[in-house]
């Protein structure tokens, strides 16, 4: 997804559909998958999205992927660090990422 430039679509209809006033461009849609994922979007912001998801190869491709990562990711938070197989944090480490606090 280039949002820089126009949607190119080979499916005239889509291409159309991606002009009207309500509907939403794929940075948008990026804004709004949190709230769409969690249940919480307004009827109407939902209806939009879900219309733009239909038309949008690559959105669908994009909320596949997002799905997957959540699910990894809560996999990993029940996961003690120790047992990640990632050895020791480096000392040099935690004080660099403590010194960028101050």
């Amino acid at each position: 997804m280039n949002r820089s430039q126009p949607r190119k679509t080979n499916r005239p209809i889509a291409a159309m559909m991606f002009r009207l006033p309500m509907m939403i461009d794929c940075a948008e849609f990026e804004t709004f998958i949190d709230d769409y994922l969690d249940g919480v979007l307004p009827k109407r912001q939902r209806t939009i999205f879900d219309l733009h998801l239909k038309l949008c190869r690559e959105c669908r491709a994009y909320l596949k992927s997002y799905k997957a990562a959540i699910e990894l990711a809560q996999e990993q938070t029940d996961i003690p660090f120790s047992e990640m197989g990632m050895g020791e944090v480096p000392e040099d480490l935690i004080q660099a990422v403590l010194a960028a606090r101050k």
